[in-house]
């Protein structure tokens, strides 16, 4: 070994350990969901047991802890990611135009290189033991985010409405179903209230033409919490180990390049991630959400929203509710805990309320959803004062393991 690179390799050492901060831009990891409690399909928190219920879901398998660092100037540093966040956010909702030019305008701790984070760096920040609950319940709602590190607050009118932009803006297509200039362009967020991705309004038509306030189109608009710097754990640096699995050089993670070939519940879907052998592999699992969610390719422009030159997929066509293409974690959803989560790497399909008959694709591929964890969708309905989701309960699966 040259004097040179010796130098150089106890250089970073010394700056690892004097600076967790650097350590981890030089090896950044994917935090975990936060989730610590199991549940069962009724919601109910779960008794410890051998089955796959118990051995195979978010909670039950050790993952690498939400991490952060208070820098005491406004900032919390994310000792995984190597992300800088703002620390409070903005209570004043915008469109996502206008969201840009006010981070581009910040000052905090010291930098004005502030940017709105990537929908896969938002979610980073998720912590899943989050719950939203009724009024009328008693208890406390907690938000899907580290309030230990990060200022949160609920908006006071519409408890639910706590969503945050994210410079990723819907490229598959419009939302909803208008068809004024091509439709609405869908922009995603986050919503640290009840734990869900999804597309929003961004104030612009899908052919780029602003929405005027003549156009008569309700634009809520979302908070915004500020990034700097960058990650590179979510550059889907793939590579195909020619046995049927497929490793992502960004995370760590080794990835079945097939889908299960058929839809399952989520108890089935555990299930089948306990007993899968593949590769000579015997530890394969059900992804978790943030683990999921980082195969999701939101610039590609078709369908499905998957780096289909790596991964292999089942269906032929996305054209309606019954070609869903959702795909389970091991994550409950806090919110509903009879549910877990699923990503949509198709269309998100949701219509106008319970009364409408037709779905639309209302939050995006790419959007973070829940389904019942078992029965008929005849016997749930997962509706919101805004839209009420397409409900599958039999969704896909997609296995993963730890490469290293």
């Amino acid at each position: 070994m040259s004097k040179i690179l010796k130098t150089s390799l106890l250089a970073g050492l010394v700056l690892s350990l004097l600076n967790p901060v650097y350590a981890q831009l030089e090896a950044p990891k994917l935090p975990d969901t936060g989730q610590s409690v199991q549940y069962d399909v009724k919601g109910d928190p779960l008794v410890a047991s051998k089955s796959s219920l118990f051995t195979g879901q978010d909670a039950s398998v050790k993952g690498v802890p939400l991490s952060y660092k208070d820098n005491g100037d406004g900032t919390v540093t994310d000792l995984n990611t190597g992300l800088m966040w703002q620390k409070s956010h903005d209570t004043t909702k915008r469109n996502l135009a206008d969201s840009e030019a006010v981070v581009e305008a910040m000052t905090l701790g010291g930098h004005n290189d502030w940017r709105l984070p990537t929908i896969k760096e938002l979610y980073s920040l998720a912590n899943f033991d989050g719950e939203l609950m009724k009024p009328d319940s008693g208890k406390k709602s907690s938000p899907y985010l580290d309030t230990e590190y990060f200022d949160f607050e609920y908006d006071k009118r519409v408890p639910f409405a706590g969503a945050f932009w994210s410079s990723t803006v819907y490229n598959k297509g419009d939302v909803q179903n208008f068809t004024t200039h091509g439709g609405l362009e869908g922009g995603f967020g986050f919503n640290f209230a009840d734990g869900h991705i999804k597309s929003y309004e961004t104030g612009m038509f899908f052919d780029g033409t602003a929405i005027k306030k003549s156009d008569n189109m309700f634009v809520p608009g979302n908070y915004v919490r500020a990034v700097r710097n960058t990650t590179t754990l979510y550059d889907m640096e793939y590579v195909d180990n020619q046995d049927d699995t497929i490793t992502d050089q960004s995370t760590g993670l080794m990835w079945a390049k097939s889908d299960s070939g058929e839809r399952m519940d989520w108890v089935e879907a555990l299930e089948f991630a306990e007993n899968a052998n593949l590769a000579g592999y015997g530890d394969w699992r059900l992804p978790n959400a943030k683990e999921l969610q980082s195969l999701i390719d939101y610039e590609k422009k078709d369908l499905p929203a998957i780096n289909t030159e790596f991964f292999d997929v089942t269906p032929t066509q996305f054209e309606s509710q019954q070609d869903s293409y959702y795909f389970w974690t091991s994550t409950t959803q806090g919110d509903f805990k009879y549910t877990a989560v699923y990503v949509a790497f198709g269309q998100a399909w949701s219509k106008k309320n319970s009364d409408a008959s037709e779905y639309f694709d209302w939050h995006g591929a790419g959007a973070q959803r829940s389904d019942p964890k078992s029965g008929s969708p005849a016997d749930y309905e997962l509706a919101s004062d805004m839209a009420t989701d397409y409900i599958s309960v039999d969704n896909w699966v997609r296995l993963v393991r730890d490469a290293k």
